[in-house]
């Protein structure tokens, strides 16, 4: 079952009932990057045996196993999802209930809820280092990098270099020196006397910042 929303449920089969023998389950969750997933489980009653080798649900993510879960409690050698909140290692994840061929008493499955979280770049790491050289703005969904006063912004989007490191083309020092950012409405005028186009950008109070030349 291929899940793409934000948010959702997802129960064991016949839920609340109790579950068929022989069944199994897949639901493969997926969110924009950006994003990790978070899940939970609000009921969970599953038959309990060694290291769940009969009946589980398992979690996984990114290629790595997250969880295996079985029971109504946690023992030495089994989980059970308790209160626990599982989290994806990447925008997706995978998870699995099955049932083996009987069941000597009555189980009714598991309910769980999931939900896309934001990741904050801004707080990662590469090789020891952050992701941007000097500011790291964060938004829902990604982040971006701008400089300091007198540094311009490497087509990396990452670093960031002295004013003497002019970009190809000669663009005018407000060009080079602003920072990208999110999506904003922006549109261009004819300039009749010098034959060119400029584009301007909105600002959010709905102010015209000084144009850039294209």
């Amino acid at each position: 079952i291929q899940l793409q929303k934000m948010y959702g449920r997802i129960t064991s089969p016949d839920f609340p009932n109790v579950y068929p023998n022989s069944k199994e389950r897949t639901w493969n969750i997926s969110v924009p990057k950006g994003y990790t997933i978070r899940i939970y489980f609000t009921h969970f009653n599953m038959e309990l045996s060694y290291l769940c080798e009969y009946d589980y649900v398992k979690i996984s993510s990114g290629g790595k196993l997250v969880a295996t879960l079985c029971g109504r409690e946690s023992t030495d050698t089994e989980e059970a999802p308790g209160n626990r909140t599982y989290h994806s290692i990447d925008n997706t994840l995978t998870v699995t209930f099955r049932s083996d061929y009987s069941n000597e008493n009555l189980f009714t499955g598991f309910e769980a809820f999931y939900a896309a979280e934001d990741v904050d770049e801004c707080e990662l790491l590469i090789d020891d280092e952050p992701l941007c050289d000097h500011h790291c703005h964060n938004y829902l969904g990604g982040f971006y990098c701008s400089c300091r006063v007198g540094y311009i912004l490497h087509e990396n989007k990452r670093t960031c270099a002295g004013e003497s490191a002019r970009v190809q083309g000669g663009l005018p020092p407000l060009c080079q020196n602003r920072s990208p950012s999110p999506p904003r409405d922006n549109w261009s005028v004819s300039n009749p006397r010098r034959g060119q186009v400029q584009s301007w950008l909105m600002a959010p109070a709905g102010r015209l910042k000084s144009p850039c030349r294209v």
